[in-house]
Protein backbone atom coordinates (compact mmCIF):
# COMPACT_ATOMS: atom_id res chain seq x y z
CA UNK A 1 0.00 0.00 0.00
CA UNK A 2 1.13 3.51 -1.17
CA UNK A 3 1.85 6.03 2.20
CA UNK A 4 -0.46 8.35 3.00
CA UNK A 5 1.34 11.98 3.09
CA UNK A 6 -1.85 13.32 4.82
CA UNK A 7 -4.02 16.60 4.35
CA UNK A 8 -5.56 14.47 0.98
CA UNK A 9 -2.45 15.48 -0.63
CA UNK A 10 -2.57 13.86 -3.99
CA UNK A 11 0.48 11.98 -5.64
CA UNK A 12 1.88 14.69 -8.71
CA UNK A 13 0.75 13.35 -12.12
CA UNK A 14 2.54 11.59 -14.59
CA UNK A 15 4.32 13.80 -17.18
CA UNK A 16 1.78 13.44 -20.42
CA UNK A 17 3.14 11.66 -23.22
CA UNK A 18 4.61 13.86 -25.92
CA UNK A 19 3.23 16.01 -28.01
CA UNK A 20 2.61 14.72 -31.63
CA UNK A 21 5.52 15.63 -33.67
CA UNK A 22 3.42 18.18 -35.69
CA UNK A 23 3.07 20.29 -32.44
CA UNK A 24 7.19 20.66 -31.09
CA UNK A 25 8.04 22.10 -34.59
CA UNK A 26 8.90 25.54 -34.44
CA UNK A 27 5.47 27.75 -35.89
CA UNK A 28 7.61 28.06 -39.31
CA UNK A 29 8.23 25.02 -40.13
CA UNK A 30 5.04 23.77 -38.87
CA UNK A 31 3.71 26.03 -41.18
CA UNK A 32 5.67 24.71 -44.09
CA UNK A 33 4.81 21.04 -43.63
CA UNK A 34 0.88 21.82 -43.78
CA UNK A 35 1.60 24.22 -46.64
CA UNK A 36 3.15 20.92 -48.43
CA UNK A 37 0.61 18.39 -47.37
CA UNK A 38 -1.81 20.37 -49.21
CA UNK A 39 -0.15 19.44 -52.72
CA UNK A 40 -1.42 16.24 -54.03
CA UNK A 41 -0.15 12.90 -53.26
CA UNK A 42 2.16 14.69 -50.57
CA UNK A 43 1.64 13.08 -47.28
CA UNK A 44 2.87 14.09 -43.76
CA UNK A 45 5.92 11.95 -43.77
CA UNK A 46 6.93 13.23 -47.03
CA UNK A 47 6.20 17.03 -46.43
CA UNK A 48 8.19 16.58 -43.00
CA UNK A 49 11.19 15.38 -45.05
CA UNK A 50 10.68 18.19 -47.88
CA UNK A 51 10.75 20.52 -45.10
CA UNK A 52 14.16 19.41 -43.47
CA UNK A 53 15.21 19.10 -46.70
CA UNK A 54 14.65 23.03 -47.24
CA UNK A 55 16.01 23.86 -44.09
CA UNK A 56 19.36 22.33 -44.33
CA UNK A 57 19.22 24.02 -48.05
CA UNK A 58 21.45 27.24 -49.00
CA UNK A 59 19.31 29.96 -47.93
CA UNK A 60 19.80 30.74 -51.55
CA UNK A 61 18.36 27.93 -52.78
CA UNK A 62 15.23 28.31 -50.67
CA UNK A 63 14.88 31.44 -52.11
CA UNK A 64 14.68 30.45 -55.48
CA UNK A 65 11.83 27.77 -54.57
CA UNK A 66 9.97 30.70 -53.37
CA UNK A 67 10.18 32.81 -55.83
CA UNK A 68 9.61 30.23 -58.83
CA UNK A 69 6.28 29.66 -56.84
CA UNK A 70 5.91 33.57 -56.40
CA UNK A 71 6.35 33.83 -60.30
CA UNK A 72 4.40 30.73 -61.49
CA UNK A 73 1.33 32.59 -59.84
CA UNK A 74 1.87 35.74 -61.31
CA UNK A 75 2.95 34.98 -64.25
CA UNK A 76 1.45 31.93 -65.76
CA UNK A 77 -1.97 32.62 -67.12
CA UNK A 78 -4.25 30.46 -69.96
CA UNK A 79 -4.23 31.35 -73.34
CA UNK A 80 -7.54 33.85 -73.87
CA UNK A 81 -7.82 31.06 -77.07
CA UNK A 82 -7.00 27.47 -76.38
CA UNK A 83 -6.54 27.73 -72.67
CA UNK A 84 -3.30 26.36 -72.91
CA UNK A 85 -0.78 27.55 -69.92
CA UNK A 86 1.25 30.94 -71.15
CA UNK A 87 2.89 33.72 -70.34
CA UNK A 88 1.83 35.34 -72.95
CA UNK A 89 -2.04 36.08 -74.79
CA UNK A 90 -2.07 34.64 -77.07
CA UNK A 91 0.49 31.57 -76.46
CA UNK A 92 3.50 31.12 -78.96
CA UNK A 93 1.24 28.19 -80.63
CA UNK A 94 -1.93 30.63 -81.19
CA UNK A 95 0.17 33.14 -82.15
CA UNK A 96 2.43 31.06 -84.63
CA UNK A 97 1.73 32.07 -88.39
CA UNK A 98 3.12 28.41 -89.78
CA UNK A 99 0.65 26.44 -88.12
CA UNK A 100 -2.24 24.98 -89.72
CA UNK A 101 -5.26 27.06 -88.32
CA UNK A 102 -7.59 24.67 -89.77
CA UNK A 103 -7.13 21.90 -87.52
CA UNK A 104 -7.72 22.07 -83.70
CA UNK A 105 -6.76 19.11 -81.81
CA UNK A 106 -8.72 19.04 -78.48
CA UNK A 107 -7.24 17.80 -74.76
CA UNK A 108 -8.83 17.36 -71.30
CA UNK A 109 -5.60 19.35 -69.63
CA UNK A 110 -2.22 21.82 -70.48
CA UNK A 111 -0.26 18.66 -69.87
CA UNK A 112 -1.72 16.55 -72.25
CA UNK A 113 -0.80 19.27 -74.98
CA UNK A 114 2.69 18.96 -73.78
CA UNK A 115 2.87 15.46 -74.28
CA UNK A 116 1.45 15.51 -77.57
CA UNK A 117 3.41 18.94 -78.85
CA UNK A 118 6.47 17.15 -77.60
CA UNK A 119 5.96 14.88 -80.83
CA UNK A 120 6.87 17.49 -83.13
CA UNK A 121 3.45 15.24 -85.58
CA UNK A 122 0.60 17.78 -84.67
CA UNK A 123 1.11 21.11 -86.44
CA UNK A 124 -2.26 22.47 -85.90
CA UNK A 125 -3.85 24.76 -83.39
CA UNK A 126 -4.86 23.21 -80.06
CA UNK A 127 -7.63 23.94 -76.84
CA UNK A 128 -7.79 22.31 -73.90
CA UNK A 129 -10.98 21.96 -72.02
CA UNK A 130 -9.86 22.33 -68.79
CA UNK A 131 -11.45 18.67 -67.93
CA UNK A 132 -13.93 16.00 -68.98
CA UNK A 133 -17.77 16.25 -68.66
CA UNK A 134 -18.35 13.27 -65.36
CA UNK A 135 -22.50 13.64 -63.96
CA UNK A 136 -21.25 11.95 -61.23
CA UNK A 137 -18.70 14.88 -60.22
CA UNK A 138 -21.06 17.36 -61.27
CA UNK A 139 -18.95 18.22 -64.08
CA UNK A 140 -21.50 19.81 -66.83
CA UNK A 141 -20.24 21.13 -70.57
CA UNK A 142 -20.80 24.53 -69.03
CA UNK A 143 -18.04 23.84 -66.34
CA UNK A 144 -15.51 23.24 -68.92
CA UNK A 145 -14.28 25.86 -72.11
CA UNK A 146 -16.67 24.14 -74.59
CA UNK A 147 -18.63 27.61 -75.30
CA UNK A 148 -15.28 28.96 -76.12
CA UNK A 149 -14.20 26.04 -78.47
CA UNK A 150 -17.56 26.32 -80.58
CA UNK A 151 -16.84 30.33 -80.56
CA UNK A 152 -13.82 29.41 -82.64
CA UNK A 153 -16.25 28.10 -85.27
CA UNK A 154 -19.69 30.35 -84.74
CA UNK A 155 -17.25 33.42 -84.97
CA UNK A 156 -14.08 32.55 -87.15
CA UNK A 157 -12.44 36.04 -85.87
CA UNK A 158 -12.13 34.03 -82.19
CA UNK A 159 -9.83 31.32 -84.26
CA UNK A 160 -6.27 32.07 -84.51
CA UNK A 161 -5.39 33.81 -88.34
CA UNK A 162 -9.69 34.63 -88.26
CA UNK A 163 -9.82 31.24 -90.17
CA UNK A 164 -12.43 28.80 -89.39
CA UNK A 165 -11.16 25.12 -88.46
CA UNK A 166 -12.19 22.63 -90.57
CA UNK A 167 -11.06 19.36 -88.67
CA UNK A 168 -11.04 18.55 -84.57
CA UNK A 169 -9.15 15.75 -83.80
CA UNK A 170 -10.52 14.68 -80.41
CA UNK A 171 -7.54 13.92 -78.00
CA UNK A 172 -9.22 13.20 -75.12
CA UNK A 173 -7.86 10.38 -72.30
CA UNK A 174 -9.76 7.26 -73.40
CA UNK A 175 -11.80 6.55 -70.03
CA UNK A 176 -15.47 6.15 -69.59
CA UNK A 177 -15.84 10.16 -68.95
CA UNK A 178 -13.48 10.70 -71.85
CA UNK A 179 -15.30 8.95 -74.56
CA UNK A 180 -18.44 10.32 -72.92
CA UNK A 181 -16.65 13.85 -73.50
CA UNK A 182 -16.02 13.33 -76.91
CA UNK A 183 -19.44 11.82 -77.98
CA UNK A 184 -21.15 15.41 -76.70
CA UNK A 185 -18.33 17.16 -78.09
CA UNK A 186 -18.67 15.58 -81.28
CA UNK A 187 -22.36 16.13 -82.13
CA UNK A 188 -22.22 19.57 -81.31
CA UNK A 189 -19.17 20.09 -83.62
CA UNK A 190 -21.17 18.11 -86.46
CA UNK A 191 -24.08 20.59 -85.76
CA UNK A 192 -21.52 22.92 -87.37
CA UNK A 193 -20.31 21.08 -90.29
CA UNK A 194 -17.05 19.83 -88.96
CA UNK A 195 -15.12 16.61 -89.99
CA UNK A 196 -14.46 15.16 -86.26
CA UNK A 197 -11.59 12.66 -86.09
CA UNK A 198 -10.30 11.04 -82.62
CA UNK A 199 -6.75 10.07 -81.47
CA UNK A 200 -6.34 6.23 -82.80
CA UNK A 201 -7.11 3.53 -80.14
CA UNK A 202 -3.39 2.81 -79.69
CA UNK A 203 -3.66 4.50 -76.58
CA UNK A 204 -4.31 1.98 -73.52
CA UNK A 205 -8.09 2.20 -72.35
CA UNK A 206 -8.03 3.80 -68.97
CA UNK A 207 -4.37 5.51 -69.22
CA UNK A 208 -2.99 8.70 -69.53
CA UNK A 209 -1.76 10.33 -72.27
CA UNK A 210 1.26 12.26 -69.91
CA UNK A 211 2.49 8.78 -69.28
CA UNK A 212 1.99 7.01 -72.93
CA UNK A 213 5.76 7.66 -74.73
CA UNK A 214 6.16 10.18 -78.13
CA UNK A 215 6.06 6.63 -80.03
CA UNK A 216 2.52 5.62 -78.84
CA UNK A 217 1.35 9.69 -79.27
CA UNK A 218 2.67 9.99 -82.72
CA UNK A 219 1.35 7.22 -83.52
CA UNK A 220 -2.24 7.69 -82.49
CA UNK A 221 -1.90 10.99 -83.92
CA UNK A 222 -0.94 9.81 -87.46
CA UNK A 223 -3.81 6.86 -87.19
CA UNK A 224 -6.56 9.05 -86.12
CA UNK A 225 -10.31 7.63 -86.55
CA UNK A 226 -13.36 9.76 -88.21
CA UNK A 227 -15.95 9.35 -85.53
CA UNK A 228 -19.68 8.01 -86.94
Amino acid sequence: MSKNTGDNATLPVAPERARASSSVYPEPVERLIESLTRLPVIGRRTAERLAFYVLKSPAEEADRLAGALRDVKRAVRHCGVCYNLTQTDPCPICADAQRDHTCVLVVEQPKDLIALEQTGVHRGLYHVLMGRISPLDGVTPAHLTIADLLRRFDDPASNPGGVRPSEVVLGLNPTLEGDGTALYLSGELKKRGVSVTRLARGLPSGGQLEYVSKAVLADAINGRQRMD
